[in-house]
Order: structure tokens, then sequence, then C-alpha cells
């Protein structure tokens, strides 16, 4: 199957796009409720115990990069899709694709800048325009470019991680960079938490200034990852895998492959981190370069299981993940206008008070929230409200006829 995937919409991807929204909540939280270090180190907070670790761990070795990456290959998958539709339309498809990553690039800057740091949609804007270019590959050419992305990733984290380990030699910049990657340090941490405590003022100046270039740092840092996804969910699309075109077997054969390769080898990095006493080098290189092949793995082995399952799962279930994944714009600025609000000082200010058991019931009741509206509300509407407006931005102003 390398042919146009036009047509209608296609409900193995509205599922696996819900599941993949609803599960990259699972390291966001994180993100939003817990200090930066804490993501590297679950020593980082004070709040917790061996439960809090154990979470740690199982997150570390299934969640970790691998909801990102699936995510990443759905978006890229989207951009077949729109390009073919705009191809069978009649449409100037590299014009319709630039529009709308040209108005998904402002939706991120002010996601990042308004609500919460850690924006993929400016990522993905900029990664999504430069993948317009291989779109029209067939699948064999767009793994092969996704690989070579994969490996120019990792060559970049080497450097960066030699750089890191420069760094010992300077103790001031050193504390301040290890604070960022699970070093214990707590003023670090004890001030981080009294500014995520502060007014929207405060923390609007601080990301305009302090955290200005992190959009492009994050770019930097990850791009090519990205890139060599949204590659791999290209061909994903073009192949028939995302679909769930390919035989049941072939599935099962791939889940039980990325499992019995990423699992073991997952679990052991995290053993050498906890063993390194989460030495910010090796919290940075296992998290960067050492696990990289095994997320992949890992993100293929969820989809290929995700897919197995979608065959046996109650039609009402599927249908309301499917409503979620035709709504995962909303769902997913929705998730950061909820959760700071939660976690910041003008909202609840529970930032730093809850360790990740807790944050795990936070999590479920969000699930049940995407569950409970997305559906109702395509039942009368054919988009999300925030997909509707992207569209209604993006959508070229028709020409006057004279």
């Amino acid at each position: 199957m390398t042919g146009p995937a036009v047509g209608p919409r296609l409900p193995t991807l509205d599922v696996l796009r819900g599941l993949a929204v609803m599960g990259i909540l699972l390291m966001n939280i994180g993100g939003f409720a817990l200090p930066e270090g804490a993501y590297f180190n679950p020593h980082a907070v004070a709040v917790g115990g061996p439960a809090d670790r154990a979470i740690w761990l199982a997150e570390f070795v299934l969640v970790d990069g691998k909801l990102r990456n699936i995510f990443s290959m759905l978006f890229g998958a989207g951009i077949v899709l729109v390009i073919d539709r705009a191809v069978a339309a009649g449409q100037d498809e590299g014009a319709v694709h630039m529009r709308r990553m040209a108005v998904l690039a402002l939706f991120g800057l002010a996601h990042s800048y308004l609500l919460w740091w850690g924006d993929i949609l400016f990522q993905y804007a900029v990664i999504g325009t430069l993948a317009l270019f291989l779109a029209d590959r067939r699948p064999a050419a767009l793994v092969r470019f996704a690989v070579l992305c994969l490996l120019l990733h990792a060559l970049i984290a080497v450097a960066s991680l030699a750089g890191l380990a420069a760094l010992r030699t300077d103790p001031q910049d050193w504390r301040a960079l290890a604070a960022q990657i699970g070093a214990v340090d707590r003023p670090a941490i004890a001030a981080e938490i009294v500014r995520m405590h502060g007014s929207y003022a405060a923390l609007l100046r601080h990301r305009l200034t302090v955290d200005l270039t992190m959009p492009v740092s994050m770019l930097i840092g990850s791009g090519l990852e990205t890139l060599g996804m949204m590659l791999l969910g290209m061909a994903g699309l073009r192949s028939g895998f995302l679909t769930g075109a390919w035989p049941r077997r072939t599935y099962r054969r791939i889940a039980l492959l990325g499992y019995g390769a990423g699992i073991p080898a997952m679990v052991l990095l995290a053993v050498w981190d906890v063993r390194s006493g989460f030495d910010p080098v090796v919290s940075l290189g296992v998290t960067t370069l050492w696990s990289l092949p095994f997320r992949a793995v890992l993100a293929l082995a969820h989809v290929a299981l995700a897919i197995l399952w979608l065959g046996s799962a109650d039609g009402s279930v599927r249908t309301r993940i499917a409503a979620v994944g035709r709504a995962a714009f909303t769902n997913y600025l929705g998730t950061s206008l909820v959760m700071t609000t939660l976690f910041y000082g003008y909202g609840f200010g529970l930032f730093g008070r809850l360790d990740r058991l807790h944050l795990l019931a936070i999590v479920a009741a969000a699930w049940a929230v995407m569950l409970l509206w997305s559906k109702p509300w395509l039942d009368r509407h054919r988009h999300g409200p925030l997909e509707a407006l992207w569209r209604r931005i993006a959508r070229p102003r028709p020409v006057s006829q004279r």
C-alpha cells in the first residue's frame, strides 16, 4: 500500500491518537506538578516514598519518550492525510500544509509563553514543515530517512553529554545545570517551588525572559528524533501499519519483539541510573541517548498492542477514545489550562505538594473528563473547538470573482 491515504476518517488512527493524547499526560503531569529535576530523579522532591519511586520506574520504562514518539508518528500520518486530501480536492498541497504549520507554530508559542514551558506544538510545526519535503516518498525510503535522523540525533546527544561532562570542572556552572538534571539541590528546588507559587504576571515575566528561548532549545534538543518518528508515521500510514491493515500475527510479532527487546534494556538503563546515584551525566545519557532505540521499538510495540486490542475492544469504549483523538488538539491544550490552574500559584497552588501516586489520580480524572466531553461535543459538531479554530484561521480566503 503506497497510494494516497484519502477518503473518510480512519477509526484506528483516531483511537491511536486518543490513546496517545491521554497517555502523554502520564509524563507531562510531572512537568506541571513537580520541580524540573524530578523528571530525571525521583529523589529530587521530598514528597513520596517507595510507591513514588516505583511509579517513576514504570513511567521511565514504559512511558517516557514512548508516548511522545507515538504522538509524533501520528502527527506524521496526519500530514500525509492532509496533503493527499488537498491533492484530491485540487488544492495546492504545499500551501495548505504551510498555512496549517504557520498557525500551529503561533498556537505553540502562545502555549509555551502564556501557559506552560513544555509545549510540543511549536516543534511539531517546524519539523512538520521540513517533513513536507519527504511526504511523497515510498515507505521504505521514509524508514531509511527516519533511521538517518535518529542516528544524527544520537551523534548530537553524544556531543551534548561530552560538553556536560566537561562542565564538572566549573563548580558554579555545573551546580546550576546539574540541578536541572536531577541533582538534589534543595535551595534550587525550594526556589523553583516558590516561583511556581507566584502570580501569573511573575510566571509570565519569567517565561518571556529566562525561558524565552525554551521553544528553540527543545527544538534543537529533540527535533531530529521528532522528525524521525514523523517519517516513521508517514511510512506507517502509507504501508497500512497504522490503519490496522496488516495481519494480526504481524502485530503480535511486533509487540512481542518490541517488548522483549525494549523492556529489559530500559530496566537495565534504570538500574544504571539508580546505581549512579542519579548522576546528571548518566541521567541525561539514559534519557536522551542510550534509550533512543528502545524508545522507538517500544513505541512501535505500544501501537501494535493497541491495534490488537482494538479487535476485541468494546465498541462504546472504542468510540469514546476515538472522539478524544478527533479532539486531540483541544484535549492537549485544555489539559495545560486545567493543570496549570491546579498547580500554579495563581490557581490552587499544588505545585511540589503531591507525590506521583496522587498525581496518577489527577491523570485518571483528566482522562475521565476527556472521555466524557469529547464524544457529546463531536456528536453535535464536526470538529473539536480548537480544531475548528485552527482550520478556520489556516483556511485560505476565497478569491472574489470579477
